[in-house]
């Protein structure tokens, strides 16, 4: 089969979720949309089981900080259809403070510890995960690394000031 065109697929969701899903763009190619956490596993399960569109393969699940955004914390899904080697990205954004959002696991089991991972750097919950706990941090850590709430330096540090630099 040849690789489904952009349009195309856009047109195919459109019919079936309406507004529900928005284009974002497409960065590269890339077609990329947006969604709630109320429709991300409906919009999922379609792309995987529409026998024009055979979205099989989850490539990536992880997460993003914009601290600067309302919506702070989004969930991005990378799908990958072997059969018509077309791609595509689905985002989802979520307030800080309610990052839960429906676990992947049910429609692919590889999803288990990409989840684990974005729950790991970025707090988020994936409602109905089988073993939902950190996977590369330490049990006992209280934050989250890939958020961007700390400073990046030290600014107590004295070695970094600019009168040792000549300045």
């Amino acid at each position: 089969m040849a690789q489904i065109p952009n349009e195309e697929l856009l047109k195919r969701i459109g019919e079936k979720f309406g507004e529900q899903v928005t284009l974002v763009g497409e960065p590269y190619g890339l077609l990329t949309v947006e969604t709630s956490r109320e429709q991300i596993i409906d919009l999922l399960t379609f792309l995987k089981t529409d026998p024009a569109l055979k979205f099989i393969f989850l490539t990536d699940i992880t997460g993003i900080h914009y601290p600067e955004q309302e919506k702070q914390i989004g969930i991005i899904y990378h799908l990958h259809s072997l059969t018509t080697n077309t791609r595509i990205r689905i985002k989802v954004f979520l307030v800080d403070g309610d990052v839960q959002i429906p676990t992947a696991t049910v429609l692919w089991e590889g999803a288990n510890w990409m989840e684990r991972e974005t729950y790991d750097f970025f707090g988020v919950i994936f409602d109905g995960h089988p073993d939902l706990r950190r996977i590369l941090n330490v049990d006992d850590m209280t934050a989250f690394p890939m958020r961007k709430e700390f400073p990046l330096e030290d600014p107590n540090r004295v070695d970094k000031k600019d009168y040792f630099f000549g300045r």
